[in-house]
């Protein structure tokens, strides 16, 4: 029993190559921007992975964390909490945009009981409009003294 049937097979790629012409695909793929800010470029060459990718009209942005630009984790949790907003600020920027494109946040607590804190400190940066935010509590972040953490999503579309 022949199970591979050729002309149903050329038919299936015929209708992707309607519904996806070569111009639409090579735009989707030329959509794809890497965005690594000049103060960032250590994490992209030592990690290699970009602080944020923009895919279409919308920014992925990696976890920020309260680290400055010489890798040095910040001391007290509302000053590492503001340098991880800061530092999801300087993405913002590099992609020209701001904290009002942003449409959903993510942030990692160690400690819940913190939350009061961080609602505080993100109240500083959204005083717009608000994005989509769920807490997650962690046992752990990726370098020792790290407490927060924020990933997010933003619009560009405009």
């Amino acid at each position: 029993m022949n199970v591979f049937k050729p002309r149903y097979f050329a038919g299936f790629f015929s209708i992707l190559i309607l519904l996806f012409p070569q111009s639409d695909l090579s735009a989707m793929q030329a959509s794809r921007i890497d965005i690594v800010p000049p103060s960032m470029k250590i994490i992209n060459e030592r990690y290699h992975y970009s602080p944020a990718v923009r895919a279409g009209d919308t920014l992925y942005v990696a976890g920020q964390v309260g680290r400055d630009a010489d890798m040095n984790v910040v001391i007290g949790k509302e000053a590492q909490l503001v340098q991880a907003f800061e530092n999801l600020k300087t993405v913002l920027e590099a992609a020209s945009a701001d904290f009002d494109d942003v449409v959903e946040i993510v942030t990692y607590h160690t400690d819940m009981r913190d939350l009061a804190l961080v609602v505080k400190v993100k109240d500083r940066y959204f005083t717009g409009r608000y994005p989509a935010w769920t807490g997650v509590g962690v046992t752990s972040l990726s370098t020792p003294g790290l407490e927060f953490e924020i990933k997010a999503t933003a619009y560009l579309g405009k």
